[in-house]
Order: C-alpha cells, then structure tokens, then sequence
C-alpha cells in the first residue's frame, strides 16, 4: 500500500533512541524526509547515518531541549526551511521521574508541565500555521497507556499525560475543518531504556532481580512480550499517512492488550 508519504516533511521529537528513533525510522523507509530533535548531538547523528544507509532519504538534525521555547522555533524553522511545509508532527518526549505524591513540590511539578504538556503545545503552535496554509496535515502525541489505567509511583506521567487527551480531543474538534488530524498514541511495555529504568525501579521494591520483574509482567500480557520500537511506529506512520482520512480524536494504546480498559 503506498501510503503517500513520499517526500513529505515530518518532524519527529525526541527521536535520538526509543519510540522517537523508532518512528523516524519508519517515516524514512515510506519515503518522507525526517527531521530530527533531541538533546544528545552524538545519538542524533547515529540515528541520521542509520536511517541514510537504511533509505537514502534525506534526514536532518537540530540539537535542542524541547522545554525551551527557543528551541522549538528554532527546530520548526529549520524543517521549514530545508524540508518544506509540514505534513506530520509526531510530539514525544521523555517521562517525568517516578515517584509518589509526597516526594514531590512545586518545582517538580512545573517541572513535568514543561516537559510533558506544555511542550507539546508549544511545538503544535509552531507548526499549525504551516499546516494550515498547505491544505492540512497530521499530528500524533505519544504519551503512554497509563492515559487509560493509571501506573502506580507515576503520578506526575499520569497527571499531564492525561492533558495530552484532552488537549488532542479539543483540538481535533477545532482543527477538522483545515483537514488537520490528530490523535494520541499511548505505549504499553516497549522495550526502550525509560521503559528497562521503570522496571528497575519497580524490580528493586519488589525485591526481585529486573529480568524476574519482566518475566512476570510479561505474563500480564496477552501476547506474551514486550513490544518493539517498530511495531510502535507502524500504527504512527499509518495515522499520518493518505490511508488515514478520518481517524482523528481518538486515543489508542499500543500494549499487546495488557490494558484491560475500554
């Protein structure tokens, strides 16, 4: 299936490992032209060689911290600029840290507003003029699966995750007629390194070794394993793409169908 994506500019955050790396990746092999963001220069150019020698597509970079407004102009103009108008924005960011509420005061939690809404609103801001102004386009926020079932010791995650939701939700009313949709996207165990830190954490206070902590977490899960990178990208890179005309609001969770909620 062509999925019309070729040459089409896409901007993905937070894609020097993990989901962001992941999704790049797979926007590459459908033949867009991906921009990178990330604040480590060294991964970002390792991804950019990957996805070269992987599609000979053009992949370029910006180092930045997407906390910092600046930044985020900056990484738009840029894909403006070299790329063209975006198509796609793929909004994803690092998790805030774990813990319960008593650990935490006012600077953590303006803290993880910066990082995990505010951000996305943000670069979703600087992109929709470009957006509307070329007959639409599509924006997907990765979260996580617990915008469906909390995650115990997350408490920050599941407080702004859940914004993203209603953000999306409100924005898709409001942006339907420029032709621009939007959806989230919560993972479930992805084998990423936040994912291998949490269940460290949550081996350690179980008093079990992390790959015993795995095994068992892995039984909750009915298809019985971590999910990839990939196969996470695969249903992003389908939202974005011509094949997806009316798909828009809606929050999916990519979890092997370990989350039992509707």
């Amino acid at each position: 299936m062509d999925l019309g994506l070729k040459d089409k500019a896409v901007l993905v955050m937070a894609s020097s490992d993990g989901i962001g790396k992941g999704v790049a990746v797979e926007f590459a092999k459908e033949g867009a032209n991906v921009m990178l963001f990330a604040r480590g220069e060294e991964k970002l150019k390792e991804v950019q060689r990957e996805i070269k020698s992987l599609t000979k597509k053009t992949v370029l970079y910006v180092v930045g911290d997407i906390t910092q407004p600046e930044d985020i102009k900056k990484v738009v103009s840029k894909t403006l600029t070299e790329l063209g108008p975006i198509y796609a924005l793929i909004n994803n960011t690092g998790g805030p840290p774990a813990g319960t509420f008593d650990k935490f005061r006012d600077n953590d939690w303006q803290s993880a507003f910066e990082l995990t809404l505010l951000s996305f609103i943000r670069t979703i801001q600087a992109v929709l003029p470009s957006m509307k102004e070329n007959g639409g386009g599509r924006i997907v926020n990765i979260t996580s699966s617990s915008v469906k079932v909390i995650l115990d010791n997350l408490i920050l995650s599941n407080t702004f995750r859940m914004g993203i939701v209603g953000l999306t939700k409100t924005l898709a009313s409001e942006l339907g007629k420029d032709n621009i949709l939007i959806n989230v996207l919560g993972p479930g165990k992805i084998m990423t390194e936040r994912v291998e830190y949490l269940d460290s954490i949550r081996a350690e206070k179980a008093s079990v070794s992390k790959d015993e902590y795995q095994k068992k977490a892995m039984q909750t899960i009915p298809l019985g394993r971590y999910g990839t990178p990939e196969e996470f990208a695969k249903l992003t890179v389908f939202l974005c793409s011509q094949a997806n005309t009316y798909i828009t609001g809606q929050t999916l969770v990519v979890d092997g169908g370990m989350v039992k909620a509707y």
